[in-house]
């Protein structure tokens, strides 16, 4: 039996977009039921059986929207495992853990959410957008250091990890089995 997955992602140039596809893919490929939509076009979370939501970072904050999705979520995301990445270091901190905003950080406790996996981002100057942002992409700084090894390394503990709820669930006493 395969999970309903919901991979919801907050973006600002494409590159964490592009990260919640990866895992997307990922979770299919292990024989889950996946939707990845950007955080804006959720309607409803109570199909889903698992969430990951990714935000780019900036600043050390996350996009708003994906924060906003944590809070009108809330309630119905306790219900779910929920698993949380962020993208968008780059330079010689690329590889270093982030730790997650004091906001996101109160909302994941909130909701039992694992903390956030960091990925490395992309800037470039074609899809960079902002003035600081086209200045940073004329440096050292500039470049795709995104690990897509890694990123399907997770996506794959993930699949493991949301097999093994459901494989636990449905041999819950008291469960039943889905009609088939």
């Amino acid at each position: 039996m395969s999970a309903k997955v919901l991979v919801a992602y907050a973006t600002k140039m494409g590159a964490t977009a592009e990260i919640a596809e990866a895992i997307g893919a990922e979770l299919r490929a292990h024989g889950h039921q996946v939707d990845v939509c950007e955080v804006r076009q959720v309607q409803s979370i109570d199909s889903y059986d698992a969430v990951v939501l990714g935000s780019a970072v900036y600043l050390r904050r996350w996009r708003r929207e994906a924060v906003g999705f944590l809070r009108k979520y809330a309630e119905a995301l306790r219900q779910r495992q929920v698993w949380l990445f962020h993208s968008g270091p780059v330079g010689p901190k690329r590889d270093d853990l982030q730790p997650m905003p004091p906001n996101v950080n109160r909302l994941a406790h909130r909701i039992g959410a694992t903390p956030a996996m960091t990925f490395a981002g992309r800037l470039v100057p074609e899809h960079s957008k902002g003035l600081i942002a086209r200045r940073m992409a004329r440096t050292e700084l500039s470049g795709d250091a995104r690990d897509w090894k890694l990123i399907a390394a997770w996506a794959e503990d993930l699949s493991a990890a949301i097999s093994s709820l459901e494989a636990n669930s449905r041999h819950r006493p008291g469960a039943q089995e889905a009609p088939q």
